[in-house]
């Protein structure tokens, strides 16, 4: 699912994180095949999050990041945020 197909909460979370695993690949200058072995994930799943699939394994994407020496951490919604929904 392309990023701009997604629901504006998965836009919100997804697009940047796949933004940086892609970057910071690519600064690390690893395939998409050495950073899954790498760090012990599947190839697929490199593919996946790098492409913004909606789901994913929170636990696979944090190892992914710890790897690549980032964490997800929880955001405060703002009041727009919470009025949306």
């Amino acid at each position: 699912m392309a990023t701009e197909d997604m629901p504006g909460e998965h836009r919100e979370l997804l697009g940047p994180i796949a933004e940086f695993v892609r970057k910071r690949r690519g600064k690390l200058g690893y395939t998409q095949q050495q950073l899954a072995q790498r760090v012990g994930v599947g190839l697929r799943f490199i593919r996946e999050l790098e492409g913004d699939k909606a789901s994913l394994r929170l636990d696979k994407v944090n190892q992914v990041l710890e790897f690549l020496g980032a964490e997800l951490a929880p955001r405060a919604l703002t009041r727009r945020d919470t009025t949306d929904a």
